[in-house]
């Protein structure tokens, strides 16, 4: 299969799965896997991060107007009664914080379960079923349905249900915020939303993280030099992770206001069984 075409395959992978709760890292560990690329080749951990630069970018230039008005209304929020230790802005600082703490202790621990397909497919499965019990159990609550809404002890807890999917591969972060926000006593659009504004920081750091790691250690892959194939090739991936994420995301936003996230907890059940299964032969 040709480079063009196992970059076109892996970017759609990536914009499909970054946002939707059923796991990017293990999709497209697992694609990887099926497409035969060594995880280990230096240019192909540079192409992984490289799309999920591409899925990340779609984030605040999809919600720039949102963020817009954020930024303006900060400190008093847009109808007036915030401060500046409850603003949206602040509680998605203070939820990041409480995600990047703990996986910078357990960075070793997150480095080692990276490429463990049978922890990818436990996880899907223990994620999976916790997303249908938490959806529908909490999932019918109506408000409240602004983020402007949420609370500092919210967004707190968000933030530290966020590790698990640092640090246990498979979780999915989007999963790991949307159900801690529905049992925050969030309403799924505004977990959704959430979910989504805290991801800008979340994954730009961790995504830049790994890229300055990348670039200073060559021997586990950081010198590459990029010639006009090789360029190409991360360009598709790039562009097409980009556009299929922003598609993603649009459809997801008008999903959930009127159906649950039963479909991919049913999904991650089964899409873990077959890993299960593939892994042990």
């Amino acid at each position: 299969m040709s480079d063009y075409l196992v970059s076109l395959l892996l970017g759609v992978v990536e914009g499909v799965t970054e946002f939707l709760p059923v796991s990017s890292t293990a999709h497209l560990r697992i694609a990887e896997a099926l497409l035969g690329i060594d995880l280990g080749n230096g240019y192909w951990k540079m192409f992984s991060i490289v799309i999920q630069f591409g899925a990340i970018l779609c984030l605040p230039i999809y919600f720039r107007r949102r963020l817009g008005e954020f930024l303006t209304s900060f400190p008093h929020g847009i109808r007036g009664d915030r401060t500046w230790l409850n603003h949206p802005l602040t509680l998605t600082g203070l939820a990041f914080v409480c995600t990047a703490g703990p996986a910078f202790v357990f960075a070793k621990l997150i480095g080692k379960n990276l490429e463990n397909l049978v922890l990818m497919a436990v996880s899907l499965i223990a994620g999976g079923i916790v997303m249908w019990i938490v959806d529908r159990i909490y999932g019918n609550r109506k408000q409240p349905d602004d983020v402007e809404d949420i609370r500092t002890g919210q967004a707190i807890w968000i933030g530290l249900c966020q590790t698990l999917s640092a640090v246990f591969p498979g979780t999915s972060r989007s999963m790991a915020t949307i159900a801690a926000g529905e049992l925050a006593g969030l309403s799924r659009a505004t977990a959704l939303e959430f979910s989504f504004l805290l991801s800008i920081p979340t994954m730009t750091v961790a995504t830049g993280y790994e890229f300055w790691k990348f670039v200073r250690h060559p021997a586990e892959g950081g010198a590459i030099r990029i010639e006009g194939h090789g360029g190409a090739v991360l360009a598709i991936g790039f562009v097409v992770s980009f556009f299929v994420a922003w598609a993603v995301v649009a459809w997801l936003m008008k999903w959930v206001r009127h159906r649950g996230f039963t479909p991919f907890a049913i999904y991650r059940i089964v899409a873990g069984i077959a890993v299960l299964i593939w892994a042990s032969q």
